[in-house]
Parts: structure tokens; sequence; C-alpha cells
């Protein structure tokens, strides 16, 4: 089997790269433009072709020349408020990228696609933890572009029978994650910390995420490769996490008390937010492993190195 990742030296690429060279039961190959991915993220031995996902040429080439069995597309605008203030290249980036991946898969006879999707699809509601069924009423752009993205997938599975999986992902944290996207507060927090800084928090601290780490996402994307049909599952710890309790997560990693300022709160922000995980249980076998404490405490370790480099 030889797998595409589309944005394969970026945070979660970098994170399932990392267990597919580990697990050695495939041949991979990294495709990224390097715009907030890093090259040193891609493993030994693991190819690494530099292009943008919107480069229909480049990317036919790649498509044409490695024959790929599956891909992996989480290429991606992930940062909702950019995409706020820049909608029409959020949607170059999200929507005509993908179908350029889509386009390329049946040309060249792809089996299987897997897409990153994300909680934002499902919008502000409150019948948590939200199901797969839930009507779908994003708040952004961003969350427009996802749910847009898994119609063009069930589609291409309904015409062309490419068999087709959508991830929706909770907030995502761990290591090497930039401080955009919706697990964003890990990040933010991370980086004030190592600089010896205290933290904000928009609200009275008891707004909940669903915060799962990194390498499980990567542990439940690498099982999606062999999926048949049209799949929607969601990725997630399936537990509701207040950012007080995240808060207390951090202070026991950094080892010491720090200044936290409570702010009012954001307009439009989502109180509560958690996603079932029954589906991906059931299809992929798999329920997210990894503790917050000791995810917050690699996440802060790494931030940690990074800054003391600088």
């Amino acid at each position: 089997m030889k797998i595409l990742v589309t944005g394969g030296a970026g945070f979660i690429g970098s994170h399932l790269l990392e267990l597919l060279h580990k697990e050695n039961t495939a041949e991979v190959v990294a495709f990224d433009n390097l715009s907030s991915g890093r090259e040193s993220h891609v493993p030994a031995g693991v190819k690494l072709v530099v292009g943008d996902i919107r480069d229909k040429e480049v990317l036919e080439e790649v498509f044409a020349k490695e024959q790929f069995t599956a891909v992996i597309h989480l290429a991606a605008q992930t940062m909702v408020p950019y995409s706020i203030e820049h909608p029409d290249e959020d949607c170059d980036i999200n929507l005509m990228g993908v179908l350029n991946v889509l386009e390329c898969c049946r040309k060249y006879g792809v089996k299987n696609i897997t897409f990153s999707s994300s909680a934002a699809v499902y919008g502000d509601n409150t019948n948590i933890p939200l199901k797969e069924s839930e009507r779908l009423l994003p708040t952004s752009f961003y969350g427009v572009t996802k749910m847009t993205s898994e119609h063009y997938l069930r589609l291409y599975y309904e015409l062309y029978g490419l068999n087709a999986t959508v991830l929706r992902f909770a907030n995502v944290y761990g290591e090497r994650q930039g401080a955009g996207g919706e697990g964003g507060v890990v990040s933010i927090f991370c980086k004030l910390l190592a600089a010896g800084q205290g933290v904000t928090v928009f609200g009275n601290g008891e707004q909940t995420r669903d915060f799962v780490y990194a390498g499980d996402i990567a542990a439940a994307l690498a099982r999606t490769v062999n999926l048949t049909g049209y799949n929607t599952i969601n990725v997630s710890t399936r537990k509701e996490t207040s950012v007080n309790q995240l808060l207390a997560a951090f202070e026991k990693a950094v080892g010491r008390k720090f200044e936290v300022t409570y702010a009012p709160a954001r307009e439009g922000d989502i109180f509560r937010s958690v996603l079932d995980n029954a589906n991906c249980i059931a299809k992929l076998g798999y329920c997210p492993k990894m503790e917050l404490a000791e995810g917050v405490e690699r996440t802060y370790q790494d931030y940690l190195k990074a800054y003391n480099k600088a």
C-alpha cells in the first residue's frame, strides 16, 4: 500500500507520519507547501514533495508518478478567525484544494480517501455529546468549507465509487501545534507560560471543550485507509473539560502558580462542546487514550524546549 498524506509536514500530519513510519506497513509520501509545516517534522526516510494542493499541475504529477492506494487529506486553512477575515482564501484552499485532490483520486484510481473535518461543522449546538447525525449549522466560513467538503466526498463515493471517510475532530492539541486551530487555547497557554507570562481566560473558565491529543487523532486516521463506503466519524474523548480544569493541568505541568486574568466572555464563543465517539469505537475499534494531564505535560515541554532554543 502507498499512502499520500497532504499537509504531512504540519501539526497533525507530523504525528501521523511519525506513526505510519513506526508501523512500517505502507510506503508513505508527504505533500506540503511548508507555509506552516516544517521539513524537520517529516521523519527520515519519508519522501516529502513540496507543493500546494491548489497547484493542479504539481498535484497531478505526483499522483501520476506515485500511483497511491489511499490519500489522507490534512492540508487546509485551519484558523476560524482567519476564515472570517479572508473567506475567499479560506474557500480557495479548503474547497478548491480538496476538489483538486478528489479529481486526482478519481483520475488515477485511488481506492480510499480520508478527510480531516471538524467539530466546527456543528456550530453552536447544545445537544451534547454531539452525534454525527446532528444538523450541521457552522458559524464560521471555516466550518462551511469543511461541511461542503464532506458533501464533495460523499458525491465522489456515490458517483465514482471512491471510498471516503470523514473524521470530525474535536479540539486537537499536542506538540508542534501553531497558535491557531480549534485546540489553539492549549498552544497559546503553552507559549505564554514557557515565556514566564500569565494567561488570560475569556469568561469565567467554566466553558468546556473536548480536548483530544494529536497522537490519538493520528491513530484514528491510520485506521481509516481500508474502510469501504462513505463514513462520517467523530474523533473525540467524549469528556467535557472546562478551561479551569485545563488551567489546573497546566499548573501541574509548569510546576508553579501563574497569573490568570479573567476577561469578559467573547461574543459568539461556544460555551459547551463535546463530541460523541461511539462511532469511532465501533467503526475504527479505537478510543483516544491520552489523559489530559500527560498530554498537556508533553505539549508544554515541547514548547519549553522550543522557547529555550530561540
